[in-house]
């Protein structure tokens, strides 16, 4: 239940992550950006915390809520990989950010961690309650993106393991994954959400497509292993449509594949809009979501075709949390293989009619409303508590 405005103390947040919404699009910028407007309409006072993608002052009032430019915008990659560099600088330039004001609560998302260690020092000078919200865990997986030197990203993710006595993770993969690598104080999970009103009033868009991915062009996504999936679907069922809205540094590699199996006039590669609702309205014109990717920490965008009424189509792989929103009503699942994923949409295709009632039901757990609740509630047991 909601606590009735007048009665809920106000509280004083800031929110701390490197990227901003609308600036940059991706999982956890929309996240922050949902709570935040929603947390202001609740009578809060909210401050985000990241680098500054925009000309003028260091601080806007955007949709009521006050945006903290802390530095310069750096590239967020270099060589298909997130900077240490930008990270490192961020986290600098946050700390004079932070020692400004004085607020309630800090949420510090895990990544880009450096940024954690300078909010936890924050947080003893001003004795203000620290939440990190973790979004994934990357463990081993940092031998596979860094090599060898994966080692200093492990030992880094286990630091910031012992930060913060609030911790919040988005999943059940994530909140699993955080004791397989020794945190052992409580994890609250609260998921990322759906605006699903919202979602209602947006009308299809006139440009149709039968399968679409939504997402940042990065190599845990195998957006280069769905287009050869659709290569195998398009040569048993002609006039099949693939349309891909995403950037990033595997944008190159995809196009290529594109080019080499002669997909030009059947895949269509664009980035991201700068109006959200048009994504939204893409996603309604098609008839399945695809997104195969093997690292993800929740899945906004498959949570947001679920609200649109499309089915989900998505791999089986432990870091994957997508899978937690599949049931065998609203998705499928299938292995990290072009064959096996070509035959599971092509199922996907054609059930897709009958699926639509069920993926909306799904999605309405995740309403962005009931979160914010959550969120909320959380913040304030956390201040009772300090």
């Amino acid at each position: 239940m909601r606590i009735p405005l007048q009665v809920r103390p106000q509280m004083k947040i800031a929110f701390v992550y490197d990227s901003i919404y609308p600036y940059v699009k991706g999982g956890v910028e929309k996240r922050i950006r949902e709570l935040a407007v929603r947390l202001v309409h609740r009578g809060h006072e909210v401050h985000l915390f990241g680098m500054k993608f925009w000309d003028g002052e260091d601080i806007l009032n955007h949709e009521g809520v006050f945006l903290h430019g802390v530095c310069p915008a750096q590239k967020l990659y270099a060589g298909g990989r997130r900077s240490l560099w930008q990270a490192m600088y961020f986290s600098i330039f946050l700390i004079f950010a932070l020692l400004k004001e004085k607020f309630d609560i800090i949420d510090c998302q895990q990544f880009p961690y450096f940024s954690c260690f300078f909010a936890k020092l924050i947080s003893k000078l001003k004795k203000t309650p620290l939440i990190i919200t973790w979004h994934e865990v990357w463990d081993d997986y940092w031998y596979e993106y860094l090599g060898w030197k994966g080692f200093g990203g492990k030992v880094t993710e286990l630091l910031v393991t012992l930060l913060a006595q609030h911790c919040v993770a988005v999943s059940i993969t994530t909140k699993n994954n955080l004791k397989s690598i020794g945190y052992d104080r409580q994890i609250t999970i609260i998921p990322n959400g759906v605006d699903l009103n919202h979602v209602r009033s947006i009308n299809p868009s006139d440009e149709s497509s039968d399968i679409i991915f939504v997402g940042r062009l990065i190599k845990e996504k195998h957006v280069d292993l769905l287009v050869r999936a659709f290569s195998i679907l398009s040569s048993e069922q002609q006039n099949l449509r693939l349309l891909i809205i995403g950037e990033g540094p595997e944008q190159d590699a995809i196009t290529k594949i594109i080019q080499e199996l002669l997909l030009e006039n059947q895949v269509v590669l664009r980035g991201f809009h700068d109006d959200h609702d048009k994504i939204i309205a893409q996603m309604k014109s098609a008839k399945v979501f695809v997104n195969p990717s093997t690292r993800e920490g929740f899945g906004i965008t498959a949570l947001e075709a679920l609200a649109c009424g499309v089915p989900v189509v998505t791999v089986d792989h432990p870091a994957n949390a997508i899978r937690e929103l599949i049931t065998e009503k609203n998705g499928f699942t299938s292995s990290l293989s072009e064959k096996d994923l070509a035959d599971t949409i092509c199922i996907a295709l054609q059930r897709y009619t009958e699926m639509k009632n069920d993926c909306i039901a799904s999605a309405s757990a995740f309403d962005w409303e009931k979160i914010t609740s959550d969120i909320e509630r959380y913040y304030l047991s956390v201040i009772e508590t300090r």
